[in-house]
């Protein structure tokens, strides 16, 4: 009995042994980079709430757009980065009546741009109630004007049900005329339980300034989406250049690292060519985004091909509907020769060919034109420099930590096997 209590002793020694040596390589991994600098400008971030009169319909996980709105508020504020500067505008808040000029004037600061006071920007969600027009050009100027000053990152979330009421002054127009002054402000639109009119002019506004649309029908798609874009804000990412795939590889541009949007239509391939270097491995996903009605069942393909057509690793994915974005990626590691060439003589970078094609369909009072929204990504690294860099089913590097945990796992179960025996060898013995 001592001799089995000592050995139990001396595994869970060695198993608290082996979790204490481990956890701080695995600290040591996921330390990353430093942190920005400090005197970098915090990035603004305003979203622009329709308080009008149609925010009252019911149709959002059985209550109003109004209370959907202030729910996804209330989540969104409390999940707000504390370097983001954060303000409030509403659309349509205050003035209940008929007169037009008014109707169009409705839209103020509900909360200023600055650090943000969770509390006292909660209860100012909480005042509103669906009241009037809806003048989304209106508010959009005024978004930009309290944005204004400095070089920080801005951005304009516009969260709306219905299109703008105070035409002639186009809210698209207004859009391009904010992205024309050159102020490094993004447009990002939501439209809840959108029909197609809203959703085009949604769609306009995004597209100006290089924001995204995202239409919503439940709390939970809209608390998400505010929130993933003030995260955009607080940790911006590189902005796309705009690029165009050809029909064939002969003819498509040459693109290095980095990220590009282009527009593809229903079924359509496009070409695009990257310069992979002996020793490197080029990276490369796509996103094409499902921005109006499209039938159920597509998918996305891209394929690395040589310049004479051959096929060297392609990656696919496949949707049924339910998500208005889908990606795939593939990664190319071209094979170092240095060696095989002699010293003094290195081979020439290969043309790889990347294949974007897709598989949608919609019916036929969609529009096909203009395409839908591509992102690209491209990224050539240094490829494996030894057989142990290799991945090996997945897991690469990370054999040596299957290794602890299978071992860990082996330690835990004779410890559990020896208590279970002595406490059996007790009950026997009382």
């Amino acid at each position: 009995m001592i001799t089995r209590k000592r050995l139990a002793t001396g595994a869970c020694a060695l198993l608290a042994a082996l979790t204490v040596g481990l956890l701080p390589s695995i600290a040591a991994a996921d330390d990353g980079p430093a942190a920005t600098d400090s005197a970098k400008e915090s990035p603004k971030v305003e979203p622009v709430l329709d308080v009008s009169g149609s925010m009252r319909a019911r149709d959002i996980d059985g209550q109003s757009r109004m209370a959907a709105a202030k729910q996804a508020f209330n989540e969104v504020l409390d999940a707000v980065p504390q370097e983001v500067r954060l303000g409030i505008r509403t659309l349509g808040a205050d003035y209940p009546g008929q007169d037009r000029k008014r109707g169009c004037k409705d839209t103020r600061a509900l909360y200023p741009v600055g650090p943000l006071d969770r509390t006292e920007a909660k209860t100012a969600v909480a005042t509103l109630a669906p009241t009037g027009w809806t003048p989304i050009g209106p508010a959009l100027l005024g978004a930009a004007e309290d944005l204004k000053g400095g070089e920080a990152t801005k951005r304009i979330v516009l969260i709306t049900d219905g299109e703008d009421t105070c035409a002639p002054l186009d809210p698209c127009e207004v859009a391009r005329d904010i992205a024309a002054q050159g102020i490094h402000l993004v447009i990002d639109t939501l439209g809840l339980v959108p029909d197609v009119k809203t959703r085009r002019q949604l769609m306009c506004i995004a597209e100006a300034t290089g924001g995204t649309y995202t239409s919503v029908h439940r709390t939970e798609e809209l608390s998400g989406r505010v929130r993933q874009l003030v995260d955009r804000a607080a940790d911006p990412v590189v902005t796309p250049v705009a690029t165009e795939g050809a029909g064939r590889c002969a003819d498509a541009p040459r693109l290095k690292p980095g990220l590009y949007t282009d527009r593809q239509v229903f079924g359509q391939h496009r070409w695009y060519r990257v310069d992979v270097l002996p020793g490197q491995e080029l990276r490369a996903s796509v996103s094409v985004s499902a921005d109006r009605a499209v039938a159920n069942d597509y998918g996305v393909l891209l394929r690395a091909v040589t310049t004479h057509g051959r096929e060297i690793v392609r990656g696919q994915e496949a949707g049924d509907g339910r998500t208005d974005v889908i990606s795939t990626g593939l990664r190319y590691p071209k094979k170092d020769d240095e060696e095989a060439l002699g010293d003094d003589t290195k081979s020439a970078a290969e043309t790889v060919c990347l294949q974007v094609s897709n598989s949608f369909s919609a019916p036929p009072s969609v529009k096909t034109t203009p395409g839908m929204p591509v992102e690209l990504a491209i990224d050539v690294v240094d490829g494996p420099g030894s057989a142990s860099d290799v991945a090996s089913f997945g897991l690469g590097r990370g054999w040596w930590l299957l290794g602890v945990l299978v071992l860990a796992g082996f330690l835990g179960g004779l410890i559990w096997g020896w208590l279970s025996r002595w406490r059996f060898a007790v009950w026997r013995t009382h």
